[in-house]
């Protein structure tokens, strides 16, 4: 047997174990934040978001401050993702959020909505969206402007509602 040989047979084994540890380690890091949220009475969500947005990330504090666990992942084709979760383009924002159990969260909405919603589940859901990036929505915020906005209700037959009206910045929490 040649040395490659013998260095691929006992290479190839320990680089299959420790990718195989990896996505075990990644697996239980996610299950440990969602059972943290779990015993502390916190929703989780997992935001997929564009790498270099500031404004997803001041909404994602916006939500922890209201109740909520947020975890985050990068993603470079971020209207691939909201398709394949059911979100029209004329309904995408800058980030997607999904709760455990499957619902999505489309942009800047209120945290007091995300919680309603999550409370009331409402039939044929699936989920939230506030599109476009309005100023004064929670993470859009640039001092006192404030611009009126709807949140919508998504349906899984991709027929769409008011969910509700946002026409000052009280109105939001």
């Amino acid at each position: 047997m040649k040395l490659y040989q013998v260095v691929a047979l006992r290479v190839i084994p320990l680089v299959l174990a420790l990718f195989i540890s990896a996505c075990n380690d990644t697996n239980t890091a996610k299950e440990t934040v969602t059972a943290t949220a779990a015993k502390s009475n916190l929703q989780f969500l997992e935001v997929y978001k564009n790498p270099s947005c500031g404004c997803c990330k001041k909404w994602m504090s916006h939500i922890e401050k209201h109740g909520f666990e947020a975890s985050s992942h990068n993603l470079n084709n971020l209207p691939t993702f909201k398709s394949e979760k059911g979100i029209q383009p004329q309904y995408q924002s800058c980030h997607t959020a999904v709760s455990q159990d499957g619902y999505v969260f489309e942009g800047h909405i209120p945290a007091k909505y995300i919680h309603q919603f999550l409370k009331e589940k409402p039939e044929g859901a699936l989920g939230l969206t506030v599109p476009a990036m309005p100023v004064g929505s929670p993470g859009m915020e640039v001092g006192d402007k404030f611009m009126p906005y709807q949140v919508f209700l998504l349906k899984i037959d991709g027929s769409v509602e008011t969910y509700a009206e946002v026409n000052s910045q009280e109105e939001q929490y």
